[in-house]
């Protein structure tokens, strides 16, 4: 299955940025090649760009308090475990004591150092970071792939609460929503939203059809186009019918 998701805001569209980018860091600083190194120091400047802003801090820690007296108020429901409930309750608490020590526009610390900053300005420039261009940058990528490792999660440790806080936020707004098993007839679906008000609407397709969903949404209506997916393919509606599930999802 393969799931697409689509933001109706523009708070969730930067979380969903934002937890798309934590998780190319970690593929690309998993590996020891130095390109790999490469692509996730390139990755960790995208994520400080991203998550500089100025109401990023505020909007987090409004939700995470706003979900905290919600799940709080959940105590004592037999329908509730409440082990699992009291680490949810950890974690937020966690988050949010993090995000609040933050100093400055999250990210500060790259933009800090004179070095990176020198990197940043010559990776907009096609080939600007080749060994005659930064050989300073040349001979970090040439240290100990441990070293270099270790150097990038330094980096990345400023992130930590951010990071902890988009996962949790996401995660109560995915589980939300109920999925329902919905049929598009001619490649094109439409439903009128009524009183949803969703947040995040997810589509999830079997891989083996060859179709994507194109989705648009508002308050009121929301419709989607299935065209034909895959490289080279033309951006025509396919013209079979298509099984898919939906949900909307809403904090």
């Amino acid at each position: 299955m393969i799931q697409y998701e689509y933001p109706l805001s523009e708070r969730i569209r930067t979380l969903l940025r934002l937890e798309d980018l934590f998780d190319r860091f970690d593929a690309y600083a998993a590996s020891p090649t130095p390109h790999a190194h490469h692509a996730a120091l390139l990755t960790l400047f995208e994520m400080s760009e991203v998550a500089a802003r100025a109401d990023l801090k505020s909007d987090l820690l409004q939700e995470l308090d706003r979900q905290k007296v919600v799940l709080a108020a959940l105590r004592g429901n037999p329908r509730v475990r409440d082990e699992a409930l009291e680490t949810v309750l950890t974690a937020i608490e966690t988050a949010h004591h993090g995000i609040y020590r933050l100093p400055g526009k999250v990210g500060q610390h790259l933009r800090d150092d004179e070095w990176l900053m020198s990197i940043k300005q010559r990776v907009t420039i096609p080939g600007g970071v080749c060994e005659f261009d930064l050989p300073s940058f040349h001979y970090w990528l040439h240290q100990p792939a441990e070293a270099r490792a270790h150097q990038l999660q330094c980096w990345l440790a400023p992130f930590s609460s951010i990071r902890s806080a988009v996962c949790i936020v996401l995660g109560l707004l995915r589980d939300s929503g109920q999925s329902e098993l919905q049929h598009a007839r001619n490649g094109n679906y439409q439903r009128m939203l009524e009183s949803r008000n969703p947040q995040l609407i997810r589509v999830i397709l079997a891989d083996d059809l060859p179709c994507v969903p194109e989705i648009s949404a508002n308050k009121y209506m929301l419709n989607i186009r299935f065209v034909h997916g895959g490289a080279g393919q033309v951006r025509t509606c396919t013209d079979q019918p298509v099984d898919f599930d939906l949900t909307f999802c809403s904090l």
